[in-house]
């Protein structure tokens, strides 16, 4: 279900519209959004970004340009959940160029900074620097970097090369 107050930037790409639920949501251009995808209101995501299978945006989540989002990522956005209680809301923000593991979960009132990637599984419940790797529950930064060149060369050094490379 797409509501109609949902915001879709051009060449937005949504794999299954009938198997999504975006409410009151903004999606930036060339965003690919796919199946079992819910994002919520006062969600903004940026252009570019990826999010995969199965995640769950929860309002007051920003992603900035560039971000990728694995599949089942779950963000949440109460500090104390209860039944019959008038929920807290925090806003959480993943900058440009994030990579976020399938299944991590990202606690609410968090920043994770530009170019970060975090690894699947971890549970992240507190900030996390830009050109960092952190992984694990609860998430701890494993390397930092200074620059996205660094980050970028250790990831590569480490990537099995494609076929025919």
């Amino acid at each position: 279900m797409i509501d109609a107050d949902v915001k879709l930037g051009s060449g937005v790409r949504i794999f299954a519209p009938d198997l999504v639920n975006l409410f009151g949501c903004e999606i930036g251009d060339e965003t690919f959004v796919g199946p079992f995808v819910e994002i919520t209101r006062g969600t903004v995501v940026g252009r570019r970004c990826t999010i995969e299978s199965h995640s769950f945006l929860c309002d007051r989540v920003t992603l900035e340009d560039d971000v990728f989002i694995g599949h089942g990522v779950m963000f949440t956005n109460d500090l104390y959940p209860r039944s019959r209680r008038q929920v807290m809301r925090e806003p959480t923000r993943v900058g440009r160029g994030c990579s976020i593991g399938s299944n991590a979960t990202i606690a609410p009132g968090v920043t994770i900074g530009e170019f970060a990637v975090i690894g699947a599984g971890a549970v992240v419940t507190r900030d996390v620097p830009a050109f960092a790797i952190a992984m694990g529950n609860p998430a701890r930064v494993r390397k930092q970097f200074d620059d996205l060149p660094s980050l970028t060369a250790y990831m590569t050094a480490r990537q099995p090369a494609a076929d025919g490379e």
